[in-house]
C-alpha cells in the first residue's frame, strides 16, 4: 500500500494559525457569525475540517480565539507610572483602522452572543476575562500608588465605560471610534470617575 503524497501536520505553526485566524475574521466581516461555517473556513484556508475541529473544537472557540489573536492583550507590558498614562497607552495600542474593525466585529457579535451561549462562553474565556483581569491590575496599580481610592465605586465599571464608548460612538455619532475619541473619552469620563 503506497503512502499518500501529502502528509498531515500534527501541529499548526504559529504562522499558519495566524493565517487561519485572519481568514475567520475576514469571513465574519463578509458574512456575519451565523453564516461562518467550519466548511467555509476549511475552504478559505485550504484546511481539513477535521483539523479545524481537532484544533479548536468548534466554531465558537475558533471565532473567539481569532478575535483574541487579532486583538492581543498586552497592557501589562505598559506601566507608565500613572493611571492616565496607562489608560492612554491602552488607547494607543490600536490605530484608527484597527479600532474600526474591532468595533464592527464587537457590534456584529453583540447580538449573536445573546442567543449563543457557547460563543459567549468562548468570548468570555478567550477575550473578556483576560482583558478584565488586566484592567483590574492597571487600576490596582493606581490604587497602590494612591491615585484612586480603594473604595471608589467606579472601579468595577471601568471596562463597561470603555466598551460603552466603542458601542456608543457608532450609535450616537454614526462614526467609528478613533484614537482621538477614545483618548478624549478617557480624560473626560473614565479618569474623572476614578479619581473623584
Amino acid at each position: 500500500m503506497a503512502e499518500t503524497a501529502t502528509t498531515r501536520r500534527s501541529r499548526i505553526t504559529p504562522e499558519r494559525e495566524a493565517e487561519l485566524y485572519e481568514a475567520v475574521l475576514d469571513l465574519l466581516r463578509e458574512v456575519g457569525y451565523d453564516s461562518v461555517t467550519m466548511d467555509a473556513v476549511a475552504a478559505r484556508t485550504r484546511s481539513s475540517k477535521a483539523t479545524l475541529y481537532r484544533q479548536w473544537g468548534g466554531k465558537a472557540e475558533l471565532v473567539a480565539r481569532a478575535i483574541r489573536h487579532h486583538k492581543p492583550v498586552g497592557l501589562l507590558n505598559v506601566d507608565t507610572g500613572t493611571l492616565r498614562g496607562d489608560l492612554q497607552a491602552l488607547a494607543a495600542r490600536q490605530d484608527d483602522c484597527e479600532m474600526e474593525q474591532n468595533s464592527s466585529l464587537m457590534q456584529a457579535l453583540s447580538t449573536v452572543v445573546h442567543s449563543n451561549p457557547e460563543l459567549l462562553a468562548a468570548l468570555r474565556e478567550w477575550l473578556i476575562e483576560p482583558e478584565v483581569a488586566e484592567m483590574r491590575q492597571v487600576v490596582q496599580r493606581a490604587v497602590d500608588r494612591g491615585e484612586v481610592r480603594a473604595d471608589n465605586p467606579a472601579i468595577g465599571y471601568v471596562m463597561h465605560m470603555i466598551i460603552g464608548a466603542f458601542v456608543a460612538r457608532g450609535m450616537i455619532d454614526d462614526q467609528p471610534p478613533t484614537r482621538a475619541f477614545v483618548s478624549s473619552y478617557i480624560d473626560a469620563v473614565v479618569l474623572p470617575a476614578l479619581v473623584a
